[in-house]
């Protein structure tokens, strides 16, 4: 099975350069099933059904979420009815919406867990525990299991991928929009990144217009945050997994700026 997963798509420039360079990304990689996190898509804060619709329509399989899940309203009126969207597993029971779904795509089947972070981040159940959970109800229906692990810090992301060694297919981390440099198949056969990265402006802070950013910390008062529309940069993974065992066999990074796929 080959995975494409997305990282953390912010804004309009952000879903601009999906938009573009995805069909170049599924005639290089030729997903199976393709994966992207949405929580940053709707002006930077959450996303919309008409954003989720978009994905869909582009080809993406499967949407994953984080700390901005409630941040557009509407996303309460459709989320218990779209099966391809999952928020963290770790909210409280009482949150709509579900934190794993199964994938069917190009005669694959792929279980997506989405996950939170505690260390930084608001509380939330412990994620170590509902993975634990999840994964081995997953297990039942399939071998290949991927977890987006939405977190702040990296020991926290790091001890997630060692704790699912051996049992998910790739752990991978979103949420600081910086992708790290450990891509990595740990011994049990599950293939691990701290961070995918970003998709949106490089010209920006995450994302976001620097002036407010820098505004805020250089003075220490408050600021609002707007997406930046500079050049956008896409960074994400591919990931390819024995269908048998759900044992990763190939983990490769993938970054790109404007101008390089410009030149392509």
């Amino acid at each position: 099975m080959k995975v494409l997963f997305i990282g953390d798509i912010v804004g309009n420039a952000g879903r601009d350069a999906v938009k573009r360079v995805l069909p170049s990304l599924r005639e290089k990689y030729n997903p199976h099933i393709i994966i992207a996190n949405g929580e940053n898509a709707a002006a930077g804060r959450g996303i919309t059904r008409k954003i989720a619709n978009e994905f869909f329509e582009w080809g993406i399989h499967g949407i994953t979420m984080g700390n901005h899940t409630w941040d557009n309203r509407d996303l309460f009126e459709w989320i218990d009815d779209e099966p391809r969207l999952v928020r963290p597993a770790n909210f409280a029971p009482e949150a709509p919406g579900q934190g794993m779904a199964m994938i069917k795509a190009g005669g694959k089947q792929l279980a997506i867990i989405n996950l939170q972070g505690r260390a930084f981040l608001p509380p939330n159940d412990c994620p170590f525990r509902k993975a634990d959970e999840l994964v081995e109800q997953a297990r039942e229906k399939t071998k290949a299991i991927l977890v987006d692990f939405h977190a702040e810090a990296t020991s926290e992301k790091i001890a997630m991928g060692w704790h699912l060694d051996g049992r998910a297919s790739f752990v991978v981390g979103t949420h600081t929009h910086v992708q790290t440099n450990d891509d990595t198949i740990l011994p049990g056969g599950t293939a691990y990144l701290t961070d995918s990265g970003m998709v949106g402006s490089k010209e920006g802070v995450l994302g976001m217009q620097r002036d407010s950013v820098l505004y805020k910390f250089k003075t220490g008062l408050p600021a609002r945050f707007v997406v930046d529309e500079g050049k956008w940069h896409l960074h994400g993974a591919f990931v390819q997994i024995d269908d048998a065992t759900g044992r990763a066999e190939r983990l490769e990074k993938i970054r790109m700026t404007e101008e390089d796929w410009l030149l392509l």
